[in-house]
This record gives structure tokens, C-alpha cells and sequence, in this order.
């Protein structure tokens, strides 16, 4: 019975062991970059909020990155007519679900989302926008090395080109697209780290103030041991 209720118990874990290691590729750090951040915000309103939200996140958080107010309202407000508003869709959650399966998920904490799945929502997200392939069994005619039948088609295939999956099971360049294989990385790599960023627009700011934080205390440690030193040097 031990025996029985052991396996039953670490059935989920000895099947997860057992199922194929997910490779993801690093994405490159672009954290205080702000040009890159700001490559990343146009991506994202020009391919990524035709469907998916960011309702979390407003329009004049992107003066964080170096935008100022006429630059946001003249290149990224297509989708609210002020800047203080939050970045909707138009699409009716309803009508998605009919068209694509699945109403596509607001995007405003996906990289947090997936670093809570995978370790790394940055990592994750980098290889999941390299890797779409074509697949003629799938609705959409594509399909995803990290998320298997998929149901989002490549959004970004004109700028990519076609993927095919081979018989050795690597990703081939059938093809081209607008960009060359670096250049796509590369502005794959700008638009997590703008995902990246709008998941917490403070995090760079909260990782400074820590440190400043640590090396007040540091020094106040060093104060507060002198004086208790003082006080108890008599009895000491």
C-alpha cells in the first residue's frame, strides 16, 4: 500500500522528468538600453497590439524609456486618442475566441507570466518569436518549436521569412525575409526587452534604490556597532 500511494505521489514528477528538456535560447540584456527599448515599444504597437493588450500598462509610462509626450502621440498612439490612457484593443475578447480559438492574452506581465513557468520569461519569449515554422496541418499554417500547436500565427514571418522543420528536426530557413537571421535577432531581442520592461516598469529603479538601500544599512551597521561599543565598554 506504501508502495502504491509512493508512486501515485511522484507519478507528475517522474513524468515531467521523463518528457523532452526544453532548450531556450538566452536573449540578450537590454535592460538600460533605452534606443532598444524604444525599437521595442514601435514592434510591439505596430505587430503585437493589433491583437493582444496591454492593459496595464499606459501610453505615458514610455516617457520611462526617453519618449516625450509629441513623439508617443505622433509614432505609438494608434490605439487611444490620449496619452495617459491604457493599451487597449479594439477586438472583442468574444470575436477572438471565435477567429483565432483563443482570445489572445494581454500581454503587460507575459515575461513575469513565463519566468514563473520556465525561470526566464525573457529567455522563453526570445526563442518562442525565432522559432515558428510552417506546418500545413496547423489552422493558422504554423506551428512552434516551444509552444507546440500554437494557435497565434507569426506575426512577424514577412520580417523573418518561412521556417521549415527538417527530417533531423532543426529549423531551416526555406524563405527569407526582410531581415537577415542577426538583424531578426536582433530586433526579436529589443522587442522582449520591451515586453520585459512594461512587466514592471520600476524594476531597474528598484535594483539601484536596493543597492543604495544595502550601503546606507552598511554604514549605519558600522555607526550602530561603534556606539554599542561605547555604551559597553565598561562592562565589556
Amino acid at each position: 500500500m506504501k508502495k502504491f500511494l509512493t508512486a501515485i505521489l511522484f507519478a507528475p514528477l517522474l513524468a515531467l522528468a521523463a518528457g523532452p528538456e526544453l532548450h531556450l535560447d538566452r536573449a540578450p540584456d537590454k535592460a538600460n538600453d533605452k534606443a532598444a527599448l524604444q525599437n521595442g515599444a514601435k514592434i510591439f504597437v505596430n505587430y503585437c497590439l493589433n491583437c493582444h493588450s496591454a492593459s496595464y500598462m499606459r501610453y505615458n509610462r514610455l516617457s520611462d524609456i526617453g519618449l516625450n509626450e509629441a513623439q508617443i502621440k505622433d509614432n505609438l498612439l494608434f490605439t487611444a486618442d490620449k496619452v495617459g490612457e491604457p493599451m487597449m484593443i479594439a477586438m472583442q475578447r468574444a470575436d477572438a475566441k471565435v477567429w483565432f480559438g483563443a482570445a489572445p492574452p494581454d500581454l503587460s506581465v507575459i515575461a513575469r507570466a513565463r519566468a514563473s513557468e520556465f525561470g526566464s520569461g525573457a529567455d522563453w519569449l526570445y526563442t518562442y518569436l525565432r522559432t515558428f515554422y510552417r506546418d500545413d496541418s496547423r489552422p493558422s499554417g504554423w506551428n512552434n518549436v516551444v509552444f507546440e500547436n500554437v494557435g497565434m500565427p507569426h506575426v512577424l514571418w514577412d520580417l523573418q521569412g518561412d521556417q521549415i522543420m527538417g527530417e533531423d528536426h532543426k529549423l531551416k530557413l526555406a524563405k527569407p525575409g526582410k531581415l537577415k537571421p542577426q538583424e531578426y535577432d536582433a530586433m526579436v531581442g529589443d522587442l522582449v526587452a520591451y515586453l520585459k520592461y512594461m512587466g514592471e516598469p520600476v524594476a531597474e529603479f528598484r535594483k539601484q534604490l536596493g543597492v543604495i538601500v544595502l550601503i546606507f544599512l552598511a554604514v549605519i551597521f558600522v555607526f550602530a556597532y561603534a556606539l554599542k561599543r561605547e555604551y559597553w565598554k565598561d562592562i565589556h
